[in-house]
Parts: structure tokens; sequence; C-alpha cells
């Protein structure tokens, strides 16, 4: 059986209004990458390939962690930023904070899937980079690592799950900074084995580490 081991960033530039300004960890998202390293080290954790977007928050999370990673751009986030500014143009729509992105987020996909908005590529090349970055990844008989954003790991499980985009929207909201997700790979078909986990922050003293932006 093969595995692939997702790790979403540590906590990156929260208070950013552009994607350029957004990407790089802030000091806890330093943190989170040091403690998940440490944690999967102490847990016996090793990789036959470990790979990371080209984003600078995606290098320093899986430097942080103690891994030295090839660089793959199809792990790379869509942008939001961009496009949640042509919503606004085009449809009214508000920028969302906090809790507004769980309403926010699925009228953006649409939209984007729809050609009705436009960001730095088409809808149809995101989902498609994707889908053959997690072909590539799952080989049986090997484990990879792969550090990237929150929504490559909702695009894979709208490949894995056949989830449409609101339910794909549903399953990005929660993820947390630094979470593991895992894929198992077995019979030329990859399936969902363990989804937004967070053991190396899971003790009380570090409740306050536990971020989703």
């Amino acid at each position: 059986m093969g595995e692939i081991i997702l790790v979403r960033h540590g906590q990156a530039n929260s208070a950013a209004q552009t994607e350029e300004d957004y990407d790089r960890l802030s000091d806890l998202g330093h943190s989170q990458a040091r403690w998940l390293g440490g944690w999967m080290r102490d847990h016996g954790y090793q990789f036959d390939h470990v790979v990371s977007g080209t984003m600078r928050r995606h290098r320093e999370t899986v430097q942080g962690m103690g891994f030295a990673a090839d660089e793959d751009a199809r792990l790379n986030e869509l942008d939001y930023y961009r496009l949640s500014h042509a919503l606004q143009s085009v449809k009214g729509e508000p920028l969302p904070t906090g809790e507004d992105f769980a309403d926010h987020m699925p009228k953006l996909f649409t939209a984007w899937q729809q050609a009705e908005i436009e960001g730095a590529e088409p809808y149809k090349s995101f989902e498609d980079r994707v889908a053959a970055l997690m072909a590539d990844a799952a080989q049986p008989g090997r484990r990879v690592l792969c550090v990237t954003s929150g929504g490559v790991i909702g695009m894979m499980m709208r490949h894995i799950l056949d989830l449409d985009l609101v339910k794909m929207s549903r399953m990005m909201l929660p993820i947390w900074n630094s979470s593991v997700h895992r894929l198992h790979v077995r019979h030329g078909e990859t399936f969902l084995a363990g989804y937004n986990a967070i053991p190396h922050l899971e003790t009380p003293d570090r409740a306050h580490a536990r971020t989703h932006y």
C-alpha cells in the first residue's frame, strides 16, 4: 500500500490584503511547522519523496519541519485574493472576513468554474493540475509527503470523494494550519484515510496554536 501525507502550511500573514503579503509564515506558523516535524520524527515517519509547492509559506513550512523537498508548482494555492476582488467587481459580493468565508467560498468557486470571474489561471487548469499531481504521487509501496495549501487539499478531496463545489468548500473551511491529511493508495485507487489531524497541537499548552488562518 502507498500513502500520500498532505500537510497544510503553517499560519501565514493573516492580516494581509494581497496574496503576495500573505505568503510568509507568522512566528506561530514557524512554531507549528517545527512542532509537526518534531512529532513526525518522534513517531518514526520516513518518506520516499518529499515535495512542496513553490510558494514561500510552503517552503518555510517544509524547512521548519526539517525536511529537504523538491518543489512542484502544482501544489500552489489558487489566488483567492484576486478571485475575491473579481467576484466583488462582477457580482457585488463583499470581501470575506471570518465566518463570511462559509458563504463566500462556494460562490467564488461556482463563479470561477463558470468563467464569470478570472484569476491567475482558469478553474479547469487548477482542477487538472491538482489531479495530475495526485496521480503522480499515488505510487504503490511509496510514502510521499506533500506540503501545500487548503485549496489544493480541498480539490484532492473533491476528486477522491466526488464532491460538488459546495461540499468541497465545506471540507476546506475547517482545515487547520499545519494539519495532516492521509491518502492511501491501493490497487490503483486513492482513498481518504485521515483528515485534518493536528496531533502536534493537541496538548493543553498548545491550544492557542490551533489556527485556521
